[in-house]
């Protein structure tokens, strides 16, 4: 098969991907789906199962952005949060109405990791914990600041001085 064929007949992303997308792990992925939907309002697009009936793949939409998300499956070394106990990953939400997405979220039974509030980078933020053992940050542009004003405020909020630099790959 010609692969300068194929790609010219097939785009690279499929529609309605982004370049990146998150794919997470869940134990008991038709409550995590079903709590996604309440909390943050992520509808199904596609579910293909394995023959007993567990979520091998699952693809739901937030916004204008998707979400992969499947179930365990220890005999692959394919585990989640509570498995590992923890996870040094967050996904970040950015939304039109920060306010009403946190309370829906909270109310859905994510618990708080920090509180919403203003931020001295122009970001309303916050950040909370789902029953599944992932990290949701939410946030909401307030404020268009420029790199000095964000160090300034940072001066302010943290002390010291920020890197506004990008530091290279180690």
């Amino acid at each position: 098969m010609n692969l300068d064929a194929m790609r010219k007949e097939v785009e690279p992303v499929p529609d309605g991907f982004h370049t990146l997308t998150p794919h997470i792990v869940v134990k008991n992925a038709d409550d995590a789906l079903d709590f996604y939907a309440n909390a943050f309002g992520a509808v199904t697009e596609r579910i293909q199962r394995t023959p007993d009936g567990k979520v091998m793949h699952a693809a739901v939409r937030i916004g204008d952005s998707m979400l992969l998300l499947n179930e365990e499956f220890p005999q692959w070394g394919v585990v989640g949060p509570e498995t590992l106990e923890g996870t040094p990953v967050t996904i970040h939400m950015y939304c039109t109405n920060v306010d009403a997405a946190w309370e829906r979220a909270r109310k859905a039974g994510c618990r708080i990791g920090m509180e919403l509030q203003n931020t001295f980078w122009g970001d309303r933020y916050g950040m909370l914990l789902d029953p599944f053992g992932h990290h949701w940050a939410m946030a909401q542009r307030i404020e268009d600041l420029t790199p000095e004003q964000i160090a300034e405020a940072s001066r302010r909020a943290v002390g010291g001085e920020p890197d506004l630099g990008v530091s290279p790959a180690r």
